[in-house]
């Protein structure tokens, strides 16, 4: 799984957590312990993906325009990772005269689609609001 997917979560997680569900991008990089410019880098995708907006000026961020109890972590996945689980590079070679190395390729292709999927439909049953309230059961165990 890559970053942008955990930095999305945490990001929204975090403004979900925060009353006005409004940060900067170095509020929220600060948070999540990465650069602002990776943060702001997410953030657009989350922006395009209407999950979010932004305040220009004095008092402006980034604000959660949506509700934590319907935004999935799969919506999230499909919004910064669809794909990511395939590796970039496929062993095997399709002009070898060797039955596994000519097929290799897409018999892993369809695994990681069918990896992908299942993790997708893990990811539909679980969200930001649920990951705030894990976040929150996790503070009163450390207490």
């Amino acid at each position: 799984m890559n970053s942008e997917f955990t930095i999305a979560v945490h990001s929204l997680v975090y403004l979900a957590y925060k009353p006005d569900r409004m940060a900067t991008s170095e509020m929220i990089a600060h948070n999540v312990n990465t650069h602002p410019s990776r943060v702001r880098k997410v953030m657009s995708c989350l922006r395009k993906s209407g999950y979010i907006g932004t305040k220009e000026g004095i008092g402006g961020g980034y604000i959660f325009n949506c509700s934590p109890e319907q935004v999935t972590l799969a919506e999230i996945f499909r919004a910064t990772s669809i794909g990511s689980i395939k590796p970039g590079w496929c062993s095997g070679n399709g002009d070898d005269n060797c039955m596994v190395a000519c097929n290799m390729a897409e018999v892993m292709d369809h695994i990681f689609c069918e990896v992908e999927e299942q993790l997708i439909l893990s990811l539909q049953r679980i969200t930001i609001h649920d990951v705030l309230e894990r976040v929150r059961a996790a503070q009163q165990h450390n207490i």
